[in-house]
This record gives C-alpha cells, structure tokens and sequence, in this order.
C-alpha cells in the first residue's frame, strides 16, 4: 500500500541520487563500463532481454548497470522502455531446422535426431566456486578438451519425425 510521501518532489530526487550513489560503490573501484556487462554477462544479458521482450544487448547491459545487477528489476527497465517504441513490422515465423545452435537437449527423447549437444551450460559445473576467478591477473584456466565433432548443418525438429 501506498501512501503520501512527505518531501514531494525534492524527495524523489534524493532517492535518485542515493540510488546513484549506492549504485557506483566505492570510488576507488574503476566504474563497470556497459560494454564489460555486455560481453562478460551474457546470460544475465540475455535474460533481462528475454523477460523484458527487447532484443538489445547494449540496453540489456545498461539495464543491468542501473539496476545494480538486479535482473528483475532490469527487466522491467526493458519492459518500460519497449512500450515507448513505435511497432514497424512483425516476423516470420523461423525454420528452426535451418538454425545454427549452441545447445539442444531433450530429456524425453534421447535419440534425438541430429543428436543432443550439451553446448555451454552450468549443469556440470558443480555449483562449486572457482576462487581462481577473483584472481583477475591470472589466466584464465581453459583445460585440454578432445576435439570437437563437427555438428550436422540441419538439425531435424522431432514434431516432424513424429508426424
């Protein structure tokens, strides 16, 4: 429940620069820059923009910056921000056959044509901590792996199999 905030305006604009203030930390700290968030934080990235119905990374990051890493709270900057552009078309629907991907798993259907692909994921991470992480001089710690097989061009839907 709301109720009358005493104060009024000069108020609102305190608690946008305590908010401000609170967001930057400490100053002795170099300032994470949109673009750091951009390509060291796709998932959070690709999350606000999935649950905020906009498609741009750099907004995403930005989002991310003044929400102070709070996803929800990014997500419904993307949302606010969706509802001020104009719509200028729609889309087609995709060939999901014919689309390049990183991952694709399925937990009901174990043969699954073209195969299953693990891609980048945290399901075998361990939820462990990496302290080496916190080391940011340090190299990042990249083991050995076999070779990848390459992936078939065209990866079958299962709808289309199954008839």
């Amino acid at each position: 429940m709301y109720v009358a905030v005493k104060g009024g305006e000069a108020a609102i604009l305190a608690t946008h620069d305590l908010v401000a203030e609170a967001r930057r930390g400490d100053e002795s700290v170099p300032e994470i820059a949109v673009a750091q968030i951009r390509e060291q934080m796709g998932l959070a990235c690709g999350r606000v923009m999935n649950e905020g119905s906009l498609y741009d990374p750099d907004l995403a990051a930005l989002a991310l910056k003044q929400a102070q890493g709070d996803a929800i709270e990014a997500a419904f900057l993307m949302r606010a921000y969706r509802t001020t552009l104009p719509r200028f078309g729609s889309s087609e629907p995709l060939d999901t056959a014919k689309m390049a991907i990183r991952r694709r798993v399925s937990a009901t259907y174990k043969d699954l044509p073209g195969g299953q692909v693990l891609g980048p994921t945290y399901d075998y991470t361990h939820r462990l901590f990496d302290f080496a992480l916190m080391d940011e001089a340090a190299p990042g710690d990249v083991q050995a792996r076999p070779a990848a097989q390459p992936l078939d061009a065209s990866m079958p839907r299962v709808p289309d199999i199954l008839g």
